[in-house]
């Protein structure tokens, strides 16, 4: 039997689609199960002050993402192509494991409204899983240094335990990242799936330029798994919400993103440092940077807030980007829908520089930040227009 580490030619494309669509169908079908399960055990999210819902609400949706990210891992390591990705990398197994470690410590949460030691003990647990497995960072690029002629930068190599606990601090950032965004229906799933996409694109691409190396397969199978979570959920979840994911499903997104993001940096080619390379080396960290721009954008912004108001950076508040939306005129849906606008914008038009032209990207990527923030303002400019017209 044939163990070269590559693949047939051409880019097992039909099989990540088939693990997206089945990891899609399998939480949608889930879902349902888990929000009886929910409501039976008590974990309900009671409207509180700075809630946006009015009624009693069945959380713990993250149960059934897990089962369908599961399902779809499954189907994955039965099909003839995809499952050779299995023997040549752990990433796949750490990523289930630590998944449902972080799972099994938000559904707790959203049972029993855990404290905030207690869940970072979980997602720094769940971090340290991946990097026993090998899922971490070795080496990336930076844009300084490098004085050689033709070269742009210079490489930076991580030693053991720096490489461990930059991948500790950006899944941990992630994950609560992604924790801090969930705060309209739909909002943490869309985002996710904007961003899994997004990610899946561009392990594609890395896929491509590594020839079809199957040591190349896990991060956009990963991105794929998710995406098609999210996807199953959102129908759930869209406003008007049936069941929130709770922390159970946000730290699983957040902790899969980071998993891809991370797995993909480690199959880039950093041997050669010039010009023309520039943009595939800075690729991992754009899309990380994308992937993670608008949570923690939220995400610093509430701990500047808080900490300037004199309050813990864990204090909690309506003060939120999608709260300041709706104060500003949005509906929930639109505000959500906004968001996710933001979110492909910048998430899209980072992988789109590994895949077309930097100035016709650039321009494509202005006008859709231009679009975005003329809506964003549309109700305010109304609402001015309406007091001059007194």
């Amino acid at each position: 039997m044939d163990n070269a580490p590559w693949a047939p030619a051409g880019l097992p494309a039909r099989e990540y689609l088939l693990v997206m669509l089945t990891a899609a169908a399998a939480t949608f079908l889930l879902t349902g199960l888990v929000r009886l399960l929910a409501i039976r055990v008590g974990a309900v999210a009671y409207p509180r002050k700075r809630d946006v819902h009015v009624k009693p609400m069945p959380r713990m949706g993250g149960v059934a993402m897990y089962g369908g990210v599961l399902v779809a891992m499954f189907l994955a390591a039965n099909l003839p192509t995809l499952s050779r990705g299995f023997s040549y990398s752990n990433d796949i197994l750490a990523v289930v494991i630590a998944g449902g470690l972080i799972v099994l410590v938000g559904a707790l949460d959203d049972r029993f409204e855990l404290d905030s030691l207690t869940k970072l003990a979980g997602q720094v647990t769940a971090a340290g899983i991946l990097v026993l497995f090998g899922v971490q960072w070795f080496m990336f690029w930076v844009p300084w240094g490098g004085g050689d002629a033709g070269h742009v930068g210079q490489l930076m190599v991580l030693g053991s335990n720096q490489g461990q606990l930059l991948t500790v601090l950006l899944v941990v950032a992630m994950i609560n990242a992604m924790n801090f965004v969930d705060g309209l229906d739909g909002l943490a799933s869309g985002i996710g799936l904007v961003s899994a996409t997004a990610t899946f694109v561009f392990c594609l691409g890395v896929l491509d330029r590594q020839g079809g190396d199957v040591n190349a397969y896990p991060p956009a199978l990963i991105a794929a798994a998710i995406a098609g979570a999210c996807l199953g959920f959102l129908p759930y979840n869209f406003q008007p919400a049936k069941i929130f994911m709770g922390d159970s499903g946000s730290m699983l997104i957040g902790l899969m993103l980071a998993t891809a993001s991370t797995s993909a940096s480690g199959r880039m080619n950093y041997a050669y440092m010039n010009p023309t390379d520039t943009i595939a080396l800075l690729s991992p960290l754009l899309v990380v940077a994308a992937v993670l721009f608008v949570p923690l954008l939220d995400l610093i912004m509430a701990v500047v807030r808080r900490t300037r108001a004199g309050k813990s950076p864990f204090h909690a508040d309506k003060m939120h980007l999608h709260h300041r939306l709706l104060e500003i005129g949005h509906s929930q849906r639109r505000a959500v829908l906004l968001i996710y606008l933001w979110a492909a914008v910048i998430a899209f038009g980072a992988v789109s520089l590994t895949l077309f032209n930097a100035v016709v990207v650039a321009w494509v990527v202005g006008l859709g930040v231009l679009l975005a923030a003329i809506i964003s303002v549309i109700p305010r400019m109304r609402t001015r227009a309406d007091r001059e017209s007194r």
